[in-house]
């Protein structure tokens, strides 16, 4: 018998793709890449490089380097689905407790920030650590160079109208306005070519779901990006939340969080809007969402995506298995 720990990787039976790139950041990202990776051979995934909170922000400060924290995620989401695999997903993961200096830092945090000094290239110590954790596919910064988020929002003084700046990833994803506007300083960062090249080369592009203006939205942002989704010939999915995130999109409709992009990247057309069927439930709703879908000339596709805690609740994350399983259906 072989054992489970030194078996080879586990790769789909039968993908729907060969080749899938994935945009966005955190836990949204993290459960995308879970269902993509049932479903391609080969995923790239486009991480945001702006936070700046907790042991990220931290090494970031302390080292000028990529803030690690997104990063690490993608590449324990994107672990062989073997006992070897969940070990070593749960080690990247695994946090120091404590009262010390390594108190909220992440074990591969440190991997990715060590390597990346070693080699003096950060992209080659992901690469590394994806061949040494036989990652299927490749986990690539969206820029070369760390960003910082810049937010336009109302709501915070007594003028209701009057727009302030809020800068930093934390403070736009907590901030108790409304955001307007987001933008990256530097302005007009340059793109990573191994994240252009992976767009290009794709059967199917996703975006989102995750924090939208901190996570989503600064990927079309970046210049290179932007024309890279434009010029795409793969179908494009603009995955949605399932529910506004407290802070950033508080009392946000589905309808304005696609105003939102598009306000952002005005000729930036999506082939599919992927909604969860139990959080646009009323006509009304879907007639508003349909026609913001419209402008971006994208079809809306209404499934049920949304993970249930076992005993028939629903909770506010997706499913990678019903998630997977909804990517298929987009396969020319």
């Amino acid at each position: 018998m072989v054992d489970a720990m030194t078996s080879s990787t586990n790769f789909p039976t039968n993908p729907a793709f060969e080749k899938m790139a994935c945009l966005g950041g955190g836990h949204g990202l993290f459960n995308t890449l879970r269902a993509a990776r049932e479903q391609a051979s080969y995923v790239a995934a486009i991480v945001t490089v702006a936070d700046d909170g907790g042991s990220s922000g931290r090494m970031r400060r302390e080292f000028n380097c990529l803030p690690p924290g997104d990063l690490r995620m993608a590449l324990a989401a994107l672990m062989d689905n073997t006992d070897k695999g969940v070990l070593w997903e749960q080690a990247l993961q695994h946090r120091f407790g404590g009262n010390g200096s390594l108190h909220g830092h992440a074990i591969g945090n440190f991997l990715i920030t060590g390597l990346a000094q070693v080699t003096k290239d950060e992209q080659r110590a992901l690469d590394e650590l994806a061949r040494i954790f036989r990652v299927r596919g490749r986990v690539i910064p969206m820029s070369p160079e760390p960003l910082d988020l810049e937010a336009e929002v109302i709501g915070l003084g007594e003028d209701p109208r009057e727009v302030n700046s809020v800068r930093g990833q934390v403070a736009v994803a907590t901030t108790l306005g409304q955001v307007r506007r987001v933008k990256l300083h530097p302005a007009n960062p340059p793109a990573s070519e191994a994240a252009t090249a992976a767009i290009r080369e794709a059967d199917l592009i996703t975006m989102g779901p995750g924090s939208w203006f901190s996570s989503v939205i600064p990927h079309v942002l970046v210049p290179g990006i932007n024309s890279a989704l434009k010029e795409a010939t793969a179908p494009k999915v603009l995955i949605l939340n399932l529910v506004p995130e407290p802070g950033e999109t508080s009392g946000m409709s589905m309808e304005h969080h696609i105003h939102m992009m598009r306000q952002h990247s005005a000729d930036l057309n999506v082939d599919y809007l992927l909604i969860d069927e139990t959080t646009a439930t009323g006509d009304a709703a879907r007639q508003h969402i349909e026609r913001a879908a419209l402008a971006m000339g994208a079809e809306v596709v209404y499934r049920d995506v949304r993970e249930d805690d076992g005993r028939g609740r629903f909770t506010d994350r997706h499913d990678p298995t019903k998630l997977a399983n909804v990517l298929a259906e987009f396969a020319r």
